[in-house]
């Protein structure tokens, strides 16, 4: 692997850790701006300080260039900063549903997943644990971790928190999930979700550029955007092409999803209770075309559309 994967110099690390830990108390690591001391009490996300973990295992469903051949070993960990009425990992994100992990067996798990063979370290909905995951990583990378790290959000971060990843993660894999306040505020409970998500991309793509690959079509390094089509075009999906193809790149590497299902408690909100028609979709493939966004992944054909 490259030397530059988690090649942070001793001081390096104290820097990033000392500033990233006054964010974390009071808690301060996401929009939200709780301010709560998370080892006795709980912000907005119901996440404690330290690391719940979901599952740790190689993972083969995300896009080719992150799973490939091997895996994308993947962290899924508990509680999420967003409320989505429709989340599809609701006993997870919602309830917490895992298992408390220090930060020590949080960095031996990415080393087991490295001699597993996985592709990369997949942090999944990671915001409101960073400070915990940048100390778990620099225990890993001094054991000898050499592999990229994939920050796979919600796209509801705090610039001032990912300024302190840079460096740490290789890949960004942000769900831009709306363009308009209304939605946001009513389907997640996410104020402000457009402002910050932007800003929020804008300083992923900064710090990582364009998508790279290897010889095999392995991601090593770059920006990869996912956004979910939802019915009734609640997402917004041609403005967060729009933003993509002019603000930052038509070269950006897109995964324009169509999986979307009434999950959680979804099927009681009229428009959002049933999946999305192949009209809406095709409609969004449209607007990927008329922005000239050319690199990344479509759903055709693998979902049944309403």
């Amino acid at each position: 692997m490259p030397a530059s994967y988690l090649s942070l110099s001793p001081s390096q690390w104290d820097d990033k850790i000392s500033r990233i830990d006054a964010l974390e108390t009071p808690c301060r690591l996401c929009p939200r701006l709780c301010e709560v001391d998370r080892a006795v009490d709980l912000g907005i996300c119901r996440a404690p300080r330290h690391p719940r973990i979901s599952s740790m295992n190689l993972h083969y469903g995300e896009e080719p260039p992150i799973s490939g051949s091997g895996g994308s070993g993947t962290v899924f960990l508990t509680h999420c900063n967003l409320r989505c009425i429709f989340c599809q990992n609701y006993p997870i994100s919602h309830l917490g549903n895992g298992r408390d992990v220090s930060e020590s067996e949080l960095a031996q798990a990415m080393l087991d997943l490295q001699k597993r063979g996985a592709h990369n370290i997949n942090f999944v909905s990671p915001t409101h644990y960073s400070a915990a995951i940048l100390r778990a990583l620099r225990l890993a990378a001094e054991s000898g971790l050499t592999l990229p790290v994939v920050w796979n959000s919600n796209a509801y971060e705090r610039v001032t928190t990912l300024a302190l990843l840079e460096g740490v993660v290789d890949i960004y894999l942000p769900d831009i999930k709306y363009a308009d306040e209304q939605p946001a505020r009513e389907l997640s409970q996410a104020p402000q979700y457009w402002q910050r998500a932007t800003a929020a991309v804008r300083e992923m793509f900064r710090q990582v550029g364009t998508l790279e690959l290897d010889a095999d079509g392995i991601a090593t390094r770059g920006l990869l955007i996912r956004h979910l089509v939802l019915p009734e075009g609640r997402a917004g999906t041609p403005a967060v092409l729009r933003f993509i193809a002019e603000d930052l790149s038509p070269q950006v590497s897109i995964s324009l999803m169509a999986q979307y299902f009434p999950a959680h408690i979804a099927a009681e909100t009229p428009g959002m209770d049933r999946a999305i028609t192949e009209a809406e979709y095709r409609d969004a493939l449209d607007a990927l075309e008329r922005f000239g966004l050319e690199n990344g992944y479509t759903q055709e054909g693998h979902f049944r559309f309403a």
